[in-house]
């Protein structure tokens, strides 16, 4: 039976004799961080580089850590990998992420739009329900408008009249003598 060595009362350990294993990782690449400063903490990703052309097929979570395969021709979108969908790429909208480790992304070709299950066609006599029948009418005609007559008064014949403010005069003075002889009597 072997015993491990003792020096002054310390126990040596055996040292292995083969080579240790050591575990080295390979390059990376790019690796983007979604921004910390967002108003959401949860980041939409698509199947493709539109948010109108692509369904969205997941998300990912603010300050998360991804790695980034490449840019899209007009640049505002970066293809990621996002685990758990098909062929595990996503795309993100490039101003709610930031460049960790910075290098060339490549410029890629956006995927084919996916065809929709079905198309929406419209029934002709639904539509014709809706659309109101007009009847033509005749346009309006022009009719002339008449004649405009202007009134005429006959030259005035000399006739002698009383005045008519020498009336008016004349009863207001036969009127004021009746209210003064009134109070004179009351007395």
């Amino acid at each position: 039976m072997l015993f491990p060595l003792s020096i002054n009362g310390n126990v040596l350990a055996q040292q292995p004799t083969g080579s240790v294993p050591t575990v080295t990782g390979t390059p990376a690449g790019v690796v983007v961080r979604v921004r910390i400063d967002q108003t959401n903490e949860l980041v939409p990703v698509y199947a493709g580089p539109s948010s109108y052309l692509y369904p969205q097929v997941g998300v990912i979570l603010m300050g998360q850590e991804i790695p980034a395969y490449g840019i899209s021709e007009d640049g505002q979108w970066i293809q990621i990998y996002y685990a758990g969908i098909p062929e595990s790429i996503a795309w993100v909208y490039g101003p709610y992420v930031e460049t960790i480790k910075f290098g060339r992304l490549p410029v890629l070709l956006p995927p084919n739009t996916p065809t929709p299950v079905s198309t929406p066609t419209l029934d002709p006599t639904l539509v014709a329900a809706f659309i109101p029948q007009t009847t033509p009418t005749r346009l309006p005609t022009f009719t002339l408008a008449p004649e405009i007559v202007a009134a005429t008064f006959l030259p005035s014949q000399q006739v002698n009249r009383v005045p008519v403010g020498l009336l008016i005069l004349s009863l207001g003075f036969i009127g004021g003598l009746g209210v003064l002889i009134s109070f004179l009597r009351g007395r």
